[in-house]
């Protein structure tokens, strides 16, 4: 998911993640090893 920047994420247990870009690209599907920040591992997978 592409969100406009900056971002400041609260994840579930209660930490904030920030990014200042411009553009940011959110994982939606949990699958990256930058998370909550996608790094394309979906693509990899079936």
């Amino acid at each position: 998911m592409l969100v406009e920047g900056p971002v400041e994420l609260r994840l579930a247990d209660g930490s904030t993640v920030v990014s200042d870009r411009f553009q940011v690209a959110v994982c939606a599907c949990r699958r990256s090893r930058t998370w909550p920040f996608c790094d394309t591992s979906h693509r990899r997978r079936r």
